[in-house]
């Protein structure tokens, strides 16, 4: 009998998709292989005290999760897999697979558990994960496609936190949290897109329910939010303005008079959140995350203007407000009382992919604004 270690156990898993070691269909392809398409300025030497750096690495490990779900389908497997380098080059293990599918054979891979583990003779830095839970998001070309827009749908609906993958992935990182303990253990979250919005609600519910701050890399977060309307009208900041601060007067109103008892319990919800600030990367053309951008820069004009209306409407939304009267507890997954924001307006790469997010600085037009809860 062989016993297998849990990634080598992962890697089988990984494999078992492919039938054929030599298969003609396993040309490398330029933008999953990580040779042609990788960081290579990070490559040679990894400052873990520099964001760049850390942001890079964040998105090549969500990469591999969507090229380890490609490599099998497509008959890559062992020395000719393109995903193995996305991790190996910056020092990680795959340690499990995120999979989810009624049975075995249907199977499919949306996320991964990958461990650091330095070169021989290196500590850690103490600004490197012991572990990174990586989450894809949609492959709208896969054969299985549906079961992420499914999920996708459910985004727009605010019912993730009730899909299974949140629910796997959620016990996932408690179960890594138990065994290895929060004080020793510096676990990161990251996901793009769909994934970035399962990575979303997973910090949440750590940092609400158990008090655990975990790092978080969202990269393009889904933001269900009708202001894109408002961008592609080319309405002006004027405009903008008055849609918002009129928006956040009837929010604050509503929550100081009918909806007073839902707006004490999210107060309550935000003094737990605010320590957590998760870093949402987001490009400024890319419709699917410009909710994020007004959210923040909305609400803190909104209380520079009128203060204690931005502080007050900022925890609200009209959509969890009608939830909470017909009995029903959904919260919007955008309303963080803390998160630091990263603007990228270079489309160069394109505005929604996840390749924009492992270029250096120099590439990116990056500005970033940390935001905070007042008061807390």
């Amino acid at each position: 009998l062989v016993c297998l270690s849990m990634g080598e156990q992962s890697k089988m898993q990984y494999y078992a998709g492919g039938t054929s070691f030599n298969s003609p269909h396993a040309g490398p392809h330029g933008r999953d292989c990580f040779c042609i398409s990788g960081p290579k300025h990070i490559v040679q030497s990894v400052d873990w005290s520099n964001e760049e750096h850390r942001r890079c690495i964040a998105a090549c490990l969500v990469k591999a999760t969507y090229i380890m779900e490609e490599d099998r389908p497509k008959c890559r497997v062992y020395d000719m897999g393109l995903a193995p380098l996305w991790w190996q080059s910056f020092h990680f293990e795959l340690r499990d697979l995120l999979k989810c599918g009624t049975e075995n054979a249907d199977e499919f891979i949306f996320g991964a558990i990958f461990e650091y583990c330095p070169p021989v003779g290196c500590q850690r830095h103490p600004s490197a994960p012991n572990y990174v839970f990586a989450l894809r998001g949609t492959m709208p070309r896969h054969p299985k496609s549906v079961h992420d827009l499914y999920n996708d749908i459910k985004v727009f609906l605010s019912d993730l936190p009730c899909c299974r993958r949140t629910q796997k992935a959620r016990q996932a990182v408690t179960n890594m949290l138990i065994r290895k303990g929060t004080e020793r253990c510096v676990l990161w979250l990251a996901g793009h897109s769909l994934g970035a919005s399962l990575a979303l609600e997973v910090g949440r519910d750590m940092a609400e329910q158990h008090q655990a701050y975990l790092p978080t890399f969202l990269f393009n977060p889904p933001n269900v939010s009708p202001m894109p309307a408002l961008n592609l009208l080319n309405a002006s900041e004027v405009a903008k303005k008055d849609v918002f601060t009129g928006s956040y007067l009837v929010k604050a109103a509503l929550g100081a008079t009918v909806m007073r008892s839902y707006c004490t319990r999210m107060e309550k919800v935000f003094q737990r959140l605010s320590p957590w600030v998760p870093e949402l990367y987001v490009n400024e053309r890319d419709i699917i995350c410009q909710g994020f951008i007004d959210y923040f820069e909305q609400r803190q004009k909104v209380e520079e203007r009128i203060a204690g209306v931005g502080r007050a409407a900022m925890k609200l939304s009209y959509r969890d407000m009608l939830s909470s009267l017909i009995g029903s507890s959904k919260e919007q997954p955008h309303l963080l009382p803390s998160a630091r924001l990263w603007k990228n307006s270079n489309t160069t790469f394109g505005t929604h992919g996840l390749k924009q997010w492992w270029r250096p600085d120099s590439e990116l037009k990056l500005s970033c604004r940390k935001f905070t809860y007042p008061g807390a």
